[in-house]
């Protein structure tokens, strides 16, 4: 008996290769089917005569196939299903292209639905081509005549092949049980979850495809907002190490440091260090804007802990900032006597000495290392902290939920027989996410906004540049090099691709090496390349013996080049707002005026606005803001490859009223019945996520 917790192998038409193919987009069990969402809709719902299509040009109509029949094509040599339908309106020609196995089922004298759209061929004369088609039977259609959902796929998985599964275990909607309290629903005109899953996939109309979605939409930022008030109240049942705060020790450092603090960064230092006092677990977001100096106020964190003796681990996604936040972090701890070491995959070090990687281990263990700075090296199985009192985490929306939780855990080695100690936790972000929308995603965190740029940053002049101006561009590039600075060129691609038509790296490279810029050091940087390979062309880069560095994405995070004033990012379009933002922020971290240039491949009118609005933003989160509107959560936040939104499958942060109206019904539902005493379902689902989040 096919339940919802049944295997996909155990349905129909479902052998080991549609099975693998389905495992990539994470569907495994008839439950994940019916939450596998649609992110669009064909809507051809209106079936018409084939007189009348032939007017609209696109549609659905029903009709009889008269004849049909395979040949190859004189022309290309491909086989052409060719098919005369008909109504009681008119006849009309149907081909298909190289699918011969239409005829077994597309009989003569059957009828059928036909979706899409009417052409003008010079060759073939009027017809409709590759049409979607399904055979008229007594239910409803599925494929055609309909709102037609159009679903996340793989190459090998066709939509056809989601959609009868999918209506092949609609029925089972019946045994998911409605979580959400009666209350909420009637207070918010919501529909049952049984209705929503059935109607989101096969909506009767519009109208019914927004309820649905809407109830859907309501469940999942329902859901964030009480497991985050239930996070909360977790934390508070914890025990974290009291960090006193060390008062003289601080304003030395502070007084020592080669610039002025900006008053936030004074500010959210204060923050972080009054929760340090706490015995509960600090639990906070440090956001701030590309070059705010985040990694400073990290460091009077650190230093805090390090003088009450506790360790400190502090985890980034790349190599090559672990690299740059060990050199720099010691060198600002350098009047300190603290262990300071840095494990990578390819590096094991202390205090700028090379050791053995189970030497290190080992002595992170024994507490003979006070700091320790890494990739996912520090969530390895062998790593274990003696005296864990603070893990940090930059960039915290590159990793997922169940990395955040393995640092965490790494820490509960119940000190003092305690099973309720926790460290410290301090997250950290350069993406900027609007105030509002932090709040909802974070709301078990406490947030601290790095709003302000140090003194003396000059605003970098950023221009869009199109085809025809790219000449007089590299003439300014080749001045400013002349002169002494340094350039990137980001490129969306490593290598070139017919398909996309768009820059990569490679063919940027030798280009620019060999018809423009003969004269200086050129080299590329892409992921793809060894470690060692990447990390000897930013030592070199650094110390400006490559002029211009030719990249993909890989520098976005943390890259600090002083010297470097110039970026220029080709195919502009084809990146996230908030992805150029980080981009153009490798650049204007010096006393020269820097330069930003934003070469599009296409000039299109949206495009435009996007940069535009990239070029007037005055600020990260103003650009985020921005962001939103014109692209949506997914495409800002890259979240889909990060774990990011991993809730969210059909809620958008853009829908602020619905993100409103779930915030006002958690707050009453929590204030009747803080622990869901009466709500034993929402407990349990909520329960079920807390499990994967970062403090398990």
């Amino acid at each position: 008996m096919i339940n919802l917790n049944s295997s996909i192998t155990d349905l129909s038409r479902v052998g080991k290769s549609t099975a693998q193919q389905m495992k990539k987009i994470g569907l495994e069990t008839v439950k994940d089917l019916l939450t596998h969402y649609p992110f669009r809709y064909d809507d051809f719902s209106n079936i018409l005569t084939i007189k009348d299509l032939k007017t609209q040009k696109t549609g659905t109509i029903k009709a009889r196939i008269d004849l049909i029949d395979n040949h190859r094509s004189p022309r290309k040599k491909t086989i052409i299903t060719e098919a005369i339908v008909s109504d009681q309106t008119d006849s009309l020609k149907v081909i298909w292209f190289n699918q011969p196995f239409l005829i077994k089922n597309l009989k003569t004298g059957k009828r059928v639905y036909l979706a899409g759209k009417i052409n003008h061929d010079s060759y073939y004369g009027l017809q409709l081509t590759n049409p979607s088609y399904e055979i008229c039977q007594e239910k409803s259609p599925t494929h055609t005549g309909r709102l037609v959902p159009i679903y996340p796929s793989t190459g090998r998985l066709t939509q056809k092949q989601i959609r009868f599964l999918i209506r092949q275990v609609l029925p089972l909607v019946q045994q998911v049980k409605d979580w959400l309290p009666r209350e909420i629903r009637v207070e918010y005109n919501l529909i049952n979850l049984s209705l929503a899953l059935e109607q989101i996939h096969f909506p009767q109309n519009n109208l019914w495809q927004k309820k649905a979605a809407d109830r859907l939409k309501f469940d999942e930022l329902f859901l964030i907002q009480s497991r985050n008030q239930l996070i909360r109240k977790k934390l508070q049942k914890r025990n974290a190490p009291i960090i006193e705060f060390k008062e003289k020790e601080t304003k030395e450092f502070v007084k020592k440091l080669p610039f002025s603090l900006t008053t936030a960064q004074r500010k959210s230092a204060w923050e972080i260090i009054n929760d340090l006092k706490k015995q509960t677990p600090m639990n906070r977001l440090l956001e701030g804007d590309v070059g705010s100096g985040k990694t400073i106020v990290a460091t009077m964190a650190i230093l805090n802990v390090l003088l009450n003796d506790y360790q400190v681990a502090y985890m980034v996604p790349t190599e090559i900032l672990a690299e740059q936040h060990f050199k720099n972090i010691t060198k600002l701890l350098k009047n300190y006597n603290f262990k300071i070491a840095l494990l990578t995959r390819t590096n094991a070090q202390v205090n700028k000495k090379t050791i053995l990687k189970e030497n290190c281990q080992k002595n992170i263990a024994l507490k003979k290392i006070d700091l320790i700075i890494g990739t996912h090296s520090l969530i390895q199985e062998k790593i274990k902290f003696k005296k864990l009192g603070l893990a940090i985490i930059d960039e915290q929306h590159r990793f997922g939920v169940k990395q955040r939780a393995s640092l965490i855990k790494k820490s509960l080695t119940k000190k003092n027989s305690d099973p309720d100690y926790c460290p410290h936790f301090l997250s950290l972000t350069a993406t900027p996410i609007p105030r509002s929308i932090a709040l909802t995603l974070y709301g078990d965190l406490d947030l601290s906004l790095i709003d302000q740029l140090p003194e003396g940053r000059k605003p970098i002049i950023t221009q869009i540049i199109k085809p025809k101006q790219k000449e007089k561009t590299y003439e300014f590039i080749r001045k400013e090099i002349k002169q002494g600075r340094q350039a990137f060129v980001a490129c969306p691609l490593i290598d070139p691709s017919d398909k996309l038509e768009v820059k990569s790296v490679k063919e940027e490279f030798k280009k620019l090496k060999e018809k423009i810029f003969p004269e200086f050091k050129i080299a590329f940087l892409h992921g793809r390349m060894k470690t060692i390979e990447k990390d000897k062309i930013m030592r070199d880069f650094n110390q400006n013996k490559i002029q211009i560095l030719v990249s993909t994405t890989v520098v976005e995070v943390g890259i600090d080049i002083p010297n470097a004033s110039l970026m220029i990012i080709e195919g502009a379009e084809r990146f996230g707002l908030a992805q150029l933002y980080q981009l153009r922020g490798r650049i204007g971290r010096d006393k020269h005026q820097s330069y930003c240039f934003l070469v599009l491949d296409k000039e299109k009118e949206k495009a435009q606005e996007r940069l535009t609005a990239l070029i007037k933003a005055k600020n990260g989160f103003e650009l985020a803001e921005k962001d939103l509107l014109l692209r949506g959560p997914g495409e800002i936040f890259n979240t889909r490859q990060s774990g990011f939104f991993s809730d969210l499958k059909i809620a958008r942060l853009s829908d602020v009223e619905i993100i409103k109206q779930t915030k006002t019904a958690v707050q009453k539902i929590f204030n009747q019945d803080p622990s869901l005493k009466k709500e034993q379902l929402l407990k349990k689902k909520i329960d079920q996520l807390i499990s994967i989040t970062h403090l398990e």
